[in-house]
């Protein structure tokens, strides 16, 4: 059986909407609209300085809001999330 594919005319537009939204909505939170440094805590409290995009990353497994990478702190591997304005 063959999958269904969208024909180039739907598809291309459908991935440069996500690809906006992702931006406009990484922008309202203050993050990198593409690619920036931005501090993150790990599940056991550590805080560091990672490369985040909003596009996807090639060092990190992306779970929603929140990545599973290396700990560079603990040595470990952990669930990141970025750090807030103020914590």
């Amino acid at each position: 059986m063959h999958g269904y594919h969208a024909p180039l005319e739907i598809a291309l537009p459908l991935i440069a909407a996500v690809a906006i939204v992702k931006i406009v909505v990484s922008k309202l939170s203050g993050r990198p609209a593409l690619v920036g440094k931005i501090k993150v805590r790990c599940s056991k409290g550590h805080v560091f300085t990672t490369t985040w995009s909003p596009l996807g990353s090639l060092t990190a497994i992306r779970l929603a809001g929140a990545r599973f990478q290396h700990c560079p702190v603990g040595h470990h591997w952990a669930l990141v999330r970025p750090v807030r304005d103020g914590e």
